[in-house]
């Protein structure tokens, strides 16, 4: 019996156990965090059956993906490009807008799936290619075009991903940066892109505060609040066709400029005059924190998770703090910390790059990801709108999250450690 379950469980086993108490944890949490969909459905059980089955079927995934011998990544990567690509365009023009952003594309009613999941990994799969196929014979490092080659394929794809999920493209670039240091492009070459990168962060600031206190002014116009709204009827999406090809690009910077303004704005005034109404999300995310204590209130007995917006998603790691306290934080950052150490060891223990720079570059999207979500629950960034990978509710988010795991556990499987030639007798 035990022999057939570790055929099963396959491949690093701390990275299992890891994956398992990320999942015990996301389970437990997504349930006592989901009673504002409970009440609206009127369905006590059904917001975490179909979380649960997200999990089992990502499960599946994960089991049936480090199955896969790496080498068939390699051959997948041009078809899974242009599925990517399409999806993004698709998700652009007839996408669901979810809180005036198209992010998800309807498949089925209930079902729906989120183009930028896939991409992201896709992504990380095609910088891997070109910085194991760049390395130089003598071991110096990436050659010079392997920078031009990986951004003329990534910078298209976080373009599309960023008109409509701005956090999610510079989490992306974010990763495939640090995949450039490890590949070991020329330190000159990444010298003058981050130089490029700041000049241009420069300007997008101008033009966001330009443009986004424009949009602010028309939206105080029009009496529009900043409520989760999801629309999915003609009449909006036939006035949503209607706007100019400027519109589609700007109308999210009135959105980022007041995320910037709240976060930087930020005044010492005594609690009876706080006002939770400019600050929502945040104001009671650090309720739910200060309440919390060293051990929590107790799995199930949060009270913020009623009125906190995207308590199982965006801000979980808030309610995780206050039912599990300073020890269930700690506990869940050193599970983030395990994944990116193993999955370090796995790489070192690769005999060819290839297999090496895609479990780095897996582990740091998913770990960069846990970072920024938990940074914006204490309040330290912005709000961003990135879940907790492997814990927040979601459905391809869950999936694909999963699937990276597969990936890893299967590189895990076939890494060898590098034996010198002069280590040998």
């Amino acid at each position: 019996m035990n022999k057939k379950i570790g055929n099963l469980f396959k491949g690093d086993k701390v990275i299992w156990m890891v994956f398992f108490f990320l999942c015990v944890i996301s389970i437990i949490e997504v349930f006592s965090a989901s009673s504002t969909l409970t009440f609206k459905s009127q369905n006590y059980l059904g917001p975490i059956f179909y979380h649960v089955l997200m999990i089992v079927i990502g499960l599946f995934v994960a089991i049936v993906t480090l199955n896969i011998p790496c080498r068939y990544f390699k051959i997948a990567t041009p078809l899974l490009l242009i599925v990517s690509f399409i999806m993004l365009l698709w998700v652009l023009v007839g996408g669901e807008s979810i809180n005036g952003a198209n992010r998800v594309i309807k498949l089925l009613p209930g079902i729906t799936f989120q183009p930028s999941e896939i991409a992201k990994g896709t992504m990380v799969l095609a910088t891997a290619q070109i910085l194991s196929a760049m390395q130089r014979e003598d071991g110096s490092g990436a050659a010079p075009q392997a920078m031009k080659f990986i951004l003329s394929l990534v910078l298209p794809f976080i373009l599309l991903i960023g008109v409509e999920n701005l956090s999610t493209a510079a989490l992306l670039f974010a990763v495939i940066i640090m995949m450039m240091f490890l590949g070991r492009i020329p330190m000159n070459q990444m010298g003058k892109l981050i130089g490029v990168l700041s000049v241009l962060a420069g300007i997008f600031l101008v033009l966001t505060f330009t443009i986004g206190s424009m949009d602010k002014t028309e939206e105080e116009k029009e009496g529009k609040t900043n409520e989760l709204v999801i629309t999915n009827n003609p009449q909006a999406d036939h006035q949503k066709d209607e706007k100019s090809v400027f519109d589609v690009v700007t109308h999210r910077f009135g959105t980022w400029r007041n995320r910037v303004i709240s976060f930087f704005n930020k005044e010492d005034v005594p609690p009876e005059k706080y006002d939770l109404n400019k600050n929502f999300q945040v104001g009671h995310a650090n309720i739910a924190i200060a309440s919390s204590g060293v051990i929590g209130k107790g799995p199930g007995n949060s009270t913020e998770r009623d009125i906190l917006p995207q308590a199982f998603s965006d801000f979980i790691y808030a309610i995780i703090i206050e039912e599990m306290g300073i020890i269930g934080a700690v506990v869940v950052v050193f599970l983030y910390i395990i994944l990116l150490y193993r999955c370090a060891r796995i790489a070192r223990r690769c005999e060819n790059n290839f297999p090496a720079f895609l479990v780095m570059g897996l582990s740091l999207l998913l770990v960069v990801q846990a970072c920024i979500n938990m940074m914006v629950a204490v309040e330290m960034m912005p709000v961003t709108g990135q879940p907790l990978p492997l814990i927040s509710k979601g459905g391809t988010s869950t999936i694909i999250n999963c699937a990276y795991i597969g990936v890893i556990l299967s590189v895990s499987r076939s890494a060898k450690r590098i034996q010198s030639a002069t280590l040998k007798p």
